[in-house]
């Protein structure tokens, strides 16, 4: 390893290296948060959808007439 240009690829390779270490660190942590916060909406009745034509608590009641949208082109 006597290329002059051994420490740049090395600390190029060590900087990749922490980067996605922690995307993955990140990713981990962000997903156990998401579960806990999915467990604590269904310990408050709020489902993952609904079954049967059951209505999700919380959820607004279906109305009969809904607004005309414009679309923009």
């Amino acid at each position: 390893m006597s290329d002059p240009h051994t420490p740049f690829i090395l600390a190029s390779y060590l900087a990749t290296v922490l980067v996605i270490g922690g995307l993955i660190a990140r990713m981990i942590l962000d997903q156990r948060a998401q579960r806990r916060a999915l467990a604590e909406l269904e310990e408050r009745g709020a489902g993952r959808g609904r079954r049967g034509g059951e209505r999700v608590a919380g959820a607004p009641a279906p109305s009969a007439e809904r607004p005309a949208t414009t679309e923009s082109a």
